[in-house]
Formats: C-alpha cells, sequence, structure tokens
C-alpha cells in the first residue's frame, strides 16, 4: 500500500507546495501601510493578500507588471460626505432645501465611482446633511454590488442641540428640513442614539459646538455630561462616538468625555493637543475643506496672501503634531470635489507632515482608529484592497493623485 500513497501524495505537492494564485502584483516597490520596500511583489487570492515580500518565482493566473509605480494599501478616507458637492456649485442651503432625496443619490452614485477611481476603498462618511438614513442605503447598495465605490462606514443623521444647526434664517412660523438630527436632555439623547443605531449608523457623530454664538462665533453645545450619556449608548452596541469640534470649548468637553476623533479642531491650544494625545483620541483637521471655502470666498491662491481662516490652521496643525497627536486623513470632500480626496494629502504635507507619516495616516493609522481589522496595510491574510500609482510619493506626495490601478476586495476595478 505505500507505493500507492507515496504516488498519491507527490501528485498532491503542487496543491499543497505551488498553489496558483490569481494574481501577481510586480511593482517597483511596494508601501505596505507602514514602511517602503524595494524590489517586493504581492500576490492575491480571492478577496486575500496571499504574499507580500521580496520578489520570487510565484505561479499566477495573471501576471500585472506596474513598472515604474509604487503598490500601497487602498486609501481610507476618514471625513467624507457622500451627499454633498462643492458649495461653488449650489450652496450648502440649497443643497439640503431644495434638492431631492433622489438627485442627492443619485449624485452619491458618481461620487462613490470618482472616489474610489482616485484610489479610496475605506471611507468614512460624517453624516447624511438632511438626506435622513439615505448614506446607509448607499452603503447596502456598495455592498450588495448595486454600485462600485468604497466601502463605508456611515454617521446616519448626526445628533445636534436645538437652535444650533441650520438651515436657518427663517421666521418663527416657517419650518425647514435640518441637515442633523436635533436632541437635548439625556432621555432624548439616549433614545436618538438608540434610534440612529437601529437604522444603520456604524458610529455616532455629534455637534460638540456650533456656529450659534454672538456674532456667529464656535460655542460649546452639549454639556460633558450629555456626551458621555451619547459615548456610553454608542459604546454598549459596540460603537463610537466623534464629535465636529472646533471651539477649544468645544474640543475640551468632547475630550473629556471620551469621543474617540475631533474633526476640524480649529481652536485647538497645545495643552488640549496634549491631552488629546495622552488619551489617544484622533484629530482629523479637513485642511482642504477650509481651504476650498477660502477660496469660494474670493481668495485667490498663490496670489493673495493666506486668509486668517488659513494661517490658524497652519498653527493648529503644527500645534496638533508637535504634541505627538494621531492625524487622521480626512479632508471633508463634498464640499470640495470628489475624486479629489488627495487635495488633503498634499496639504498635510505642506503644513508640516512627513510624506510617510501621511501616507501612513491615510492607510494603517486610519485602519486602526476606525477598528478595520485587515485593512490598511499590504500583508498575508489582509483584505485585497490595493491600489498603483505612479512613481513614488514619499518623493512626491502629488503621485498620489495619480492612480493607475485599484483593486478593492481582490478585484479590479482600475487598471489591467
Amino acid at each position: 500500500m505505500r507505493k500507492p500513497i507515496l504516488f498519491l501524495l507527490v501528485l498532491c505537492l503542487p496543491l499543497f507546495g505551488h498553489a496558483q494564485v490569481d494574481f501577481l502584483l510586480k511593482p517597483d516597490r511596494v508601501f505596505d501601510g507602514k514602511t517602503m520596500h524595494e524590489n517586493w511583489v504581492v500576490t492575491v487570492s480571492g478577496n486575500k493578500i496571499m504574499y507580500a515580500g521580496p520578489a520570487r518565482s510565484i505561479n499566477a493566473k495573471e501576471t500585472v507588471n506596474l513598472k515604474g509605480m509604487t503598490l500601497m494599501p487602498g486609501m481610507i478616507e476618514g471625513h467624507s460626505h457622500i451627499l454633498l458637492h462643492p458649495y461653488n456649485e449650489t450652496s450648502w442651503n440649497d443643497q439640503v432645501l431644495k434638492e431631492s432625496f433622489a438627485e442627492r443619490s443619485a449624485r452619491a452614485v458618481n461620487h462613490l465611482r470618482a472616489s474610489l477611481m482616485a484610489g479610496i476603498t475605506t471611507m468614512r462618511d460624517l453624516g447624511s446633511e438632511g438626506a435622513g438614513y439615505t448614506d446607509v442605503g448607499m452603503k447596502q447598495a456598495v455592498n450588495k454590488g448595486v454600485i462600485p465605490g468604497p466601502r463605508l462606514l456611515v454617521a446616519g443623521k448626526a445628533i445636534v442641540a436645538t437652535g444650533s444647526y441650520g438651515p436657518k434664517g427663517f421666521h418663527e412660523g416657517v419650518q425647514v428640513p435640518l441637515g442633523a438630527e436635533t436632541a437635548d436632555g439625556f432621555d432624548e439623547l439616549i433614545r436618538v442614539t438608540r434610534d440612529q443605531i437601529g437604522h444603520g449608523a456604524d458610529f455616532i457623530k455629534v455637534y460638540a459646538d456650533y456656529r450659534w454664538g454672538p456674532n456667529g462665533t464656535a460655542e460649546a453645545t452639549f454639556t460633558v455630561a450629555e456626551l458621555k450619556t451619547i459615548i456610553e449608548m454608542a459604546e454598549s452596541s459596540g460603537r463610537y462616538v466623534v464629535a465636529h469640534a472646533a471651539s477649544p470649548e468645544g474640543m475640551r468637553r468632547a475630550i473629556e468625555a471620551g469621543v474617540e476623533t475631533i474633526e476640524h479642531g480649529d481652536g485647538g491650544t497645545p495643552e488640549l493637543f496634549a491631552l488629546m494625545a495622552e488619551k489617544g483620541i484622533g484629530f482629523c483637521p479637513t485642511l482642504a475643506a477650509g481651504d476650498a471655502i477660502s477660496q469660494y470666498g474670493g481668495w485667490k491662491k498663490g496670489l493673495d496672501p493666506e486668509p486668517t481662516r488659513i494661517s490658524n490652521k497652519r498653527k493648529s496643525f503644527k500645534m496638533a503634531l508637535d504634541a505627538g497627536v494621531k492625524i487622521v486623513f480626512g479632508g471633508d470632500v463634498g464640499v470640495f470635489t470628489h475624486g479629489e480626496n488627495a487635495r488633503e494629502l498634499e496639504m498635510m504635507v505642506d503644513y508640516g507632515m512627513t510624506p510617510e507619516s501621511t501616507l501612513q495616516s491615510a492607510t494603517s493609522l486610519n485602519a486602526e482608529m476606525f477598528h478595520l481589522e485587515r485593512l490598511g496595510q499590504i500583508k498575508e491574510g489582509f483584505l485585497a484592497d490595493i491600489i498603483a500609482v505612479e512613481g513614488n510619493p514619499i518623493d512626491n506626495i502629488s503621485n498620489l493623485k495619480k492612480v493607475n490601478m485599484v483593486m478593492k476586495n481582490g478585484v479590479i476595478y482600475k487598471g489591467n
């Protein structure tokens, strides 16, 4: 009996030792989410990365030659609004008040495709801005393969304090749809948080402050106790809370309450950023949004002196870097054109972040911050969300705009 058994084992050796993979990807270099490597190759079978390491002989159904390119994990956009489009096309008020959910959904299909083609394979959407739970529906459509797009993490309606959010400017007899859901007091905050979770929110977004102070200044909305109530409800369901916060007091309350990321953070101080670093709270500065809005307001970038808003943003970003805060890549895309997500990454480098740290922010760091297992790295066993860009983005971060291949979950959407 020994000879037939040995013969069968010999026949089976190719299956165990030299199994054919679906794709062999051969770039000039690989950024694995942490570090850049020269002369590496990557193999993919199904939706998983099977090998990432020094080039060697590998049997593959298809070999993809990526000469002159860098292979890296698909980028993870941390702050987007798929149901908004640039305010110089249509004002935010008119989008919320005049565009139907059907129109906004149709636009979102195009927005999702544009971001995917730009190398964004995962996207965190920070609120539907008056479109109910349309973001949840868009996520479901992507998951079912109805439309192409990045993996979506969605916040649903987001939570605001009564009287703080817009659209505004109407007399007391007129009620208009709001861009987020109002809730006040502990009982109502518990109910609304649970309701948003029940409708499919992956995390909860709260406005810890808003422009409702004297002369339109940003001032805190919820108390620390109210914010803690929202966080307790979210965490009991395995979710987390992020906070829009631009004022020092709004940031302080959100940090003390225990949110996981602060969005915008224009009024940050060295003390606040040091506290964020100590607690491991991420900072999503949305540099590109402020830059775009300033240009919509008449600033001629590159010709005019930088507005106060921009110079202050540079200062707050440097404070965060100096404090060692985890910087979350997220540009608030939707305020500016979908598919131009890399504008934020260019600005992060321009404002003082190293190119390598910027790449980490867009990949492994965001995956860690957003609790995304098996994403954000090119590593054996991780999901095959992989892109290829021309040149070396560490030498020139703008190479992230030159995306030649996009693979999501093992399927090539752009390229070969």
